[in-house]
């Protein structure tokens, strides 16, 4: 496979096609496109991330960049710095859920956040032309290191949650990091929230103990430690610990969905506007906004088109349904710190157990599927799944999306795999199926004609 260059940044196989060289030329283009100035470095725990942040950092010096090496930190973390250091931009060096042979390479503006398409396609075509602004040897950028990151990223979560309140609670939770870039941090927000906390797979190595995307099959194990343990919540984060899944008292896997609707929750109580979601998030969202009195606007996958939609409509909280809670006090990336410290929040002033609060929503059944892209027959797809639901709403915004009174449907390529997306939900699982079933029988037959 080639790499995969888009709004979410770039993703490889380490030693075929994302390699150093690639890495080098990468962070030129990043470091052209800046023009010089501040930029944080950071990455997750995988073992090829020290390769690539250096060699990013080695196009970034050649460009006039000051480089600030943040070491292993995650996502919202090195999003965090951006804002603390008052840097012209980031690098994150990870390949978030992706399989343990990927790495990748997220840029973050000086906001803080992905550049949007058009500024994104800027980067990309600065790296097809090769055509580099590179400094003479007295113009070179320098280099430091800033290890402060994680108690930076907690004092900021700690700022904007009741921590006396979460304390009350007395809470026992089980934390699965994945080895990751949350096993450092997690465990002392943890410690600040006094809860009682059993870690598993908490230690930053990056070899992953079991399949990095945090899902229900990979997550056995932590459903099974939560009811040994009599926690009252397990929390799963992915690599880069932007990402944040959780499991009721009962060992049950509650999902990445329910993360979003539950911090929506908290943070309405007290802070009433709109929300932001993507096109592929789930309607739990709509069921909860809907008790506030606010609207959901929705967006293109991708955390950057959220986030530059929370800014526009003044959104308090918003995010992604895979497990991506963005709230921009904290900074506007996926942050699992906050989403931790807005739901032990709820759970202690709602006084119930996570499984009550979750059986208080409506209850939808989401599939989630994947098909080999072939770019060329999509906007076919596309139309032939628009004549065989000619009664629905449709969204082209970001691939196909259908509303329809029984659910919906939503159809686009991957950000950062080379596979088309298929999600569909519904009230029942039969129903979800069903709309899953029509739109990859219309993939097949149209890119098979």
């Amino acid at each position: 496979m080639a790499i995969i260059a888009s709004v979410s940044g770039v993703r490889g196989i380490i030693g075929t096609d994302l390699t150093p060289q690639a890495a080098v030329q990468f962070g030129s283009s990043f470091g052209t496109w800046l023009g010089g100035g501040k930029v944080v470095v950071g990455g997750d725990t995988r073992p090829s991330g020290q390769m690539l942040r250096q060699a990013v950092e080695a196009g970034l010096l050649a460009c006039g960049c000051d480089v600030v090496d943040l070491g292993i930190v995650s996502t919202p973390g090195a999003a965090l710095m951006v804002k603390e250091l008052a840097a012209r931009g980031g690098v994150v060096i990870t390949a978030s859920h992706n399989p343990p042979e990927y790495n990748g390479i997220k840029f973050l503006t000086d906001q803080g956040w992905a550049p949007p398409p058009a500024e994104a396609d800027k980067i990309f075509a600065i790296y097809a032309s090769k055509v580099f602004r590179y400094k003479d040897s007295l113009h070179c950028g320098g280099f430091t290191e800033d290890d402060s990151t994680h108690q930076r990223h907690i004092d900021a979560v700690m700022r904007i949650v009741d921590v006396d309140r979460i304390r009350s609670g007395r809470f026992r939770v089980v934390l699965d990091a994945i080895n990751g870039a949350g096993s450092i941090a997690t465990p002392v927000l943890f410690e600040k929230f006094q809860c009682d906390a059993t870690l598993m797979n908490c230690e930053p190595t990056g070899l992953f103990p079991h399949e990095p995307e945090p899902i229900e099959k990979n997550l056995q194990g932590l459903c099974a430690k939560v009811k040994e343990v009599g926690a009252d919540i397990g929390f799963a984060q992915d690599p880069d610990a932007d990402r944040l899944v959780i499991v009721d008292e009962n060992g049950r896997f509650i999902g990445e969905e329910y993360t979003l609707a539950l911090a929506v929750w908290q943070v309405l109580k007290t802070r009433r506007g709109p929300v932001a979601t993507n096109l592929s998030t789930s309607r739990l969202v709509d069921a909860v906004t809907q008790k506030f009195g606010v609207p959901v606007v929705r967006t293109p996958v991708g955390e950057a088109n959220v986030a530059a939609a929370m800014f526009a409509h003044k959104c308090p909280i918003g995010g992604e349904g895979n497990g991506g809670v963005i709230d921009p006090r904290v900074v506007a990336v996926r942050n699992s710190l906050i989403g931790i410290g807005h739901i032990l929040q709820l759970l202690a002033e709602e006084d119930a157990p996570l499984s009550k609060l979750v059986a208080s929503l409506p209850a939808y059944a989401m599939i989630k599927r994947k098909a080999p892209l072939r770019r060329e027959c999509l906007a076919s797809v596309y139309n032939a799944l628009k004549q065989h639901f000619a009664a629905g709403q449709f969204n082209e915004s970001d691939g196909l999306r259908i509303d329809l009174p029984q659910g919906w449907l939503h159809i686009r390529p991957s950000n950062t795999e080379p596979i088309v997306r298929i999600i569909s939900e519904a009230t029942d699982a039969g129903a979800a199926n069903c709309l899953a079933d029509a739109a990859e029988e219309v993939l097949q037959r149209v890119c098979a004609a």
